[in-house]
């Protein structure tokens, strides 16, 4: 079973020619509502994938919050989600036509997240616990230090991207970053000159953890401290890379629930964030566990 502890929000998406610069108003080709929020992502993705996903979160008492609750229903997953009075949460999405994306997030209802919020018997050595970043921070510290006294495995998705107690990393079973994130984890400046494989082993090692650095088109890297592998990603024609990153911590949360072994639950979330990439929208465009098997038989053809 996966526990998705996480952020809801309805996703304003704007289809642009390319993204304005600061002080500029773009026209948008077409605008769409879309179910999404990272929590939320990353909860559709692994249920899509066939695992039991619970997810934990809050919306608003609107229409949103009927909508994203109701989204999240019809991928199958089971709802621990509470209705407080602050609105739901929002997100603008701006997408340009490579597929590359600018996004504003007003965190609303998600703000009122509180780790108490988790019901106690899903948290169980048979559980995995899954966090992103678009909620209270010390709420996540709360439910990654319940989960490990209950000897659930954990996975810290560092999006977007935000100091991190070193406490709380060595709480972390697998930590899941970009460039940025994984500078962020590590106190280093964002703009650096440093080799994302050195420092993600240097992590890996000093807080006991599996650290996979997603590289977009490069594919990914992936260490413990001692075994290394790099992944390059499964080639396609990029829509909108909105949500891929959730597809990938969904799915592989899914593939290591399953019981598959990290190389095989790294090349699942890759390929899974890859088909993602080519249809619009996050919720929209992940995909389900027999497109995932049908394009990992082609890429083992290839």
């Amino acid at each position: 079973m996966i526990v998705v502890f996480g952020s809801l929000n309805m996703d304003f998406v704007f289809a642009m020619e390319r993204l304005p610069v600061p002080g500029e108003t773009g026209l948008a080709r077409s605008f769409h509502a879309l179910p999404g929020g990272k929590g939320a992502n990353q909860a559709v993705a692994a249920a899509r994938a066939g695992a039991d996903v619970r997810m934990v979160g809050c919306v608003g008492r609107d229409g949103f919050g009927d909508a994203l609750i109701a989204a999240l229903r019809d991928a199958g997953v089971t709802c621990h989600v509470e209705r407080v009075e602050t609105p739901s949460g929002c997100a603008s999405v701006c997408v340009d036509a490579s597929g590359e994306n600018a996004i504003a997030v007003a965190p609303g209802a998600n703000l009122a997240l509180r780790a108490d919020m988790v019901p106690k018997n899903l948290l169980t050595p048979r559980s995995i616990l899954l966090l992103q970043m678009e909620v209270p921070l010390e709420e996540n510290w709360r439910v990654l230090r319940e989960a490990k006294a209950a000897g659930a495995r954990t996975i810290l998705n560092l999006a977007p991207a935000q100091a991190v107690p070193p406490e709380a990393l060595d709480l972390v079973d697998v930590l899941v970053v970009n460039r940025l994130e994984l500078a962020m984890a590590s106190q280093r400046p964002s703009d650096g000159a440093w080799d994302h494989r050195a420092l993600a082993s240097l992590l890996a090692r000093r807080h006991r953890l599996t650290c996979v650095v997603t590289l977009g088109a490069k594919g990914l890297f992936a260490t413990d401290g001692a075994d290394d592998r790099a992944l390059d990603a499964f080639p396609v024609e990029a829509v909108d890379t909105v949500g891929a990153g959730d597809t990938f911590c969904g799915v592989l949360a899914a593939a290591l629930d399953a019981g598959a072994d990290l190389a095989d639950g790294l090349r699942r979330a890759s390929v899974a964030a890859a088909l993602a990439c080519t249809r619009p929208g996050a919720q929209a465009a992940i995909p389900f566990a027999a497109q995932i098997k049908a394009a990992l038989a082609r890429d083992a053809r290839r």
